[in-house]
């Protein structure tokens, strides 16, 4: 039998998968709307299942156990002003500090991909 979940139950749902897939609390120390951001863009593009769920609940959390907040919302800020246009967006590309975060970023989002999916 198939049960209709309704849209006032959703959010008790996601809640209760995202605290199920962070038992020991690896994420904690990002604030819920940066976790839920991430789960939610991640299924976007992996579909919107309960596994995919599950997958990008947990590739946040081995982020989170990777990466500090601080450090992961410096790579996001510089991975987002590099799509801008204009000769001064070539700073958030080109430079050092840029390219290590993007660096730590892309190597903590591998070990996620490895654990996860």
């Amino acid at each position: 039998m198939i049960r209709f979940v309704g849209f006032s139950s959703l959010p008790l749902l996601f809640t209760s998968a995202l605290a199920f897939a962070n038992p020991a609390g690896a994420a904690s120390d990002y604030p819920t709307v940066t976790v839920v951001d991430y789960v939610l863009g991640c299924m976007q593009t992996n579909g919107q299942t309960r596994q995919a769920l599950e997958s990008c609940s947990c590739s946040i959390d081995v982020i989170a156990s990777i990466l500090p907040f601080e450090d992961y919302e410096r790579a996001e800020t510089f991975k987002s002003m590099s799509l801008t246009t204009g000769e001064r967006s070539g700073l958030f590309r080109e430079s050092a500090p840029a390219k290590a975060a993007g660096t730590e970023l892309k190597r903590a989002q591998a070990e996620a991909d490895v654990r996860c999916f």
